[in-house]
């Protein structure tokens, strides 16, 4: 999968504004590419659609 996110198009939050210590994230088909805004060479973690929005409920929710 990482291979398939060389082409991916990768966000951070607006809420981040010019703060360097961010992740981005970039969804392609059914996975979600998650990486280091200071380091965008290095490898990214990569999710599946049904992990990304436990995760995301989980912040949600005040899990974390």
């Amino acid at each position: 999968m990482t291979g398939e996110l060389d082409g991916a198009q990768w966000f951070k939050s607006s809420y981040s504004g010019d703060k360097a210590d961010c992740i981005e994230v970039a969804f392609v088909d059914d996975s979600v590419g998650v990486r280091d805004s200071k380091n965008q060479a290095g490898p990214p973690l990569v999710f599946s659609w049904a992990e990304w929005q436990v995760f995301t409920g989980g912040v949600l929710a005040g899990r974390f």
